[in-house]
């Protein structure tokens, strides 16, 4: 599929939903879990009344950033989309984030109303610092009128005329639909300014790659305020002629094994995290619909790779993104999807090729020149699908953005053919002795010989500490282990890792469980703190253990 170069805007985008929706006018379009289907007019309707009520009753008309706080689900669908057919910058809330950064986010963005479910924030356990829209204080407040006009606007009006009159062709292409906030596993969370060509351009990349079908159901698992779950399971179900069933808890595996049998899924996009427990604990049948498994944020093993197949006859893709580009960066095309020659559309080991639209380059960290295939160095991404910047954060995207091009910070290689291979974060190595050591390959080490935990997660995460002699030295913070650490260190050097790759024994960090995020991931920063706070001086025989 060749991609518009033109950048679309707010009418190209959202012109795309009412048709779609339009499409489905008697076919479900979106579900969930909680027993809700709606079919693809409803969901235009009822986010078109809904739109009128929060103008009538909440929230001012000057207000540019409205928050959301709910997790995926078709309300959710609806909440979002009401925002943007009122030309609002949308603000999914992270609500795995503790209190304190859950109301800096809204701090960062202004926020004055968060749109949430009283249920929803009674789990939470409390309400972020802002005014809380109630969507059950909202049911009975549609009058005759509303519904009517929604109805109208809905079934009948022209897409174009529809959204002129809701003001939206004066929204531009580099104007910001959405912010989204980094998970926080490397730092303090970033707002993430998303336009709406970003936002189109992922979309149209989404179908290019998995080549979507009417008959497609997409099983949505991943939050919304995560870029991935955003984009690809929100406005790309909403923006094309595919349905989607949503479930609000990724790691209630056999719910989700319930709803994928129920309404036929055939694309799950996941964690590898998500995808160990789904295979573990979901009947075989409950998948069997399934055609298209596509993984993202962690590495894909052969291991889980080969589990997948051999329980469910599909192989699993590998994808890579970034919430800066919205996020598709590369993919590995699922061979069922591929237009041509199977084999050339995927490999293993690999993120994929870029995505229809964008371009990569290698560069070396120390010269800054561009290295070639083969060559390790710091993966640069430019495109329609690079996003504007960090919200109120001038010098933080000065540091990523170079002349159009966003710098991942990971360490990649592409090889002739263009397929990426991961590296690590240039963050996540040592420098031991003058020697780059990195975290990964450790951590591959590791998996390999101790398995993982009961959700299919790592056991023993690598980070490194300051070390008077050799610069750095490395620091295993881990979960409760089957071994000894000396036994550890005996198998990862049977294992064949050189000796700077292998820890002492004296530098293992027990804690209860790995600390994670709310999409699965370990939290970096939290292990970081947690090796700085634990490990030992050098000599000491024992294990520091924190509880």
């Amino acid at each position: 599929m060749d991609l518009d170069p033109r950048p679309q805007d707010a009418v190209d985008l959202l012109g795309r939903v009412v048709r779609s929706c339009r499409r489905r006018r008697r076919a479900w379009k979106i579900a969930d879990s909680t027993g809700a289907e709606l079919s693809g007019v409803e969901v235009l309707a009822r986010a078109l009344v809904l739109r009128r009520l929060l103008r009538r009753l909440a929230i001012e008309a000057d207000e540019q950033y409205v928050a959301v706080l709910l997790p995926p689900t078709a309300a959710a669908a609806v909440v979002n989309l009401a925002l943007a057919l009122d030309r609002r910058t949308i603000v999914n809330l992270n609500y795995s984030l503790s209190p304190e950064l859950l109301n800096a986010c809204i701090a960062q963005a202004g926020v004055q109303h968060v749109v949430t479910s009283r249920k929803f924030v009674e789990r939470l356990g409390g309400c972020p610092g802002a005014e809380m829209v109630y969507l059950e204080d909202l049911r009975a407040a549609p009058t005759l009128l509303d519904k009517m006009i929604a109805a109208v606007q809905a079934a009948v009006l022209p897409a174009g005329l529809l959204l002129r009159m809701l003001g939206l062709h004066r929204a531009g292409a580099d104007d910001v639909m959405s912010v989204l906030f980094t998970s926080g596993t490397t730092g303090e969370p970033k707002g993430v300014r998303l336009t709406y060509a970003n936002v189109a351009h992922n979309v149209t990349a989404a179908e290019a790659v998995i080549h979507l079908r009417s008959s497609d159901v997409l099983i949505g698992v991943l939050p919304f305020f995560h870029a991935f779950g955003a984009t690809v399971t929100l406005w790309t179900v909403l923006a094309t002629n595919v349905a989607a069933a949503y479930h609000t808890n990724p790691l209630e595996a056999r719910a989700i094994g319930r709803l994928c049998r129920e309404r036929r899924g055939t694309i799950l996009l996941a964690t590898p995290s998500f995808l160990r427990g789904y295979l573990k604990r979901c009947p075989a049948e409950d998948l069997a619909s399934l055609e298209v498994i596509a993984t993202g944020a962690e590495k894909l093993s052969g291991a889980l790779s080969d589990t997948c197949e051999a329980t469910l006859g599909i192989r699993p893709v590998e994808g890579y993104g970034a919430t800066e580009t919205a996020p598709m960066v590369a993919a590995n095309v699922p061979p069922s999807r591929a237009l041509g020659d199977p084999a050339i559309s995927a490999r293993e080991g690999t993120v994929g090729r870029p995505v229809p639209g964008v371009r990569v380059k290698v560069v070396d960290p120390e010269t800054g020149a561009e290295v070639g295939p083969g060559q390790p160095g710091i993966l640069w991404v430019t495109g329609p699908n690079v996003m504007k910047g960090y919200l109120n954060r001038p010098e933080a995207t000065a540091d990523v953005l170079r002349e159009g091009w966003y710098v991942t910070g990971d360490v990649v290689i592409v090889d002739d053919d263009g397929f990426i291979r991961i590296v690590g974060r240039a963050s996540r190595f040592a420098k031991i002795g003058g020697e780059m050591v990195p975290f990964a390959r450790v951590e591959e080490a590791l998996a390999e010989l101790l398995g993982t935990d009961d959700e299919g997660g790592p056991l023993a995460v690598v980070t490194a500490v300051p070390d008077p002699v050799a610069g750095e030295r490395l620091v295993m913070v881990h979960a409760p282990l089957p071994c000894t650490p000396a036994e550890v260190c005996r198998g990862l050097a049977a294992s064949g890792l050189p000796r700077l790759f292998l820890p002492s024994p004296a530098d293992f960090c027990e804690v209860d469980r790995l600390p994670t995020v709310g999409i699965g991931k370990v939290d970096l920063r939290r292990v970081d703190e947690l090796a700085k706070t634990g490990a030992l001086p050098r000599g000491r025989e024992t294990a520091s253990v924190l509880r």
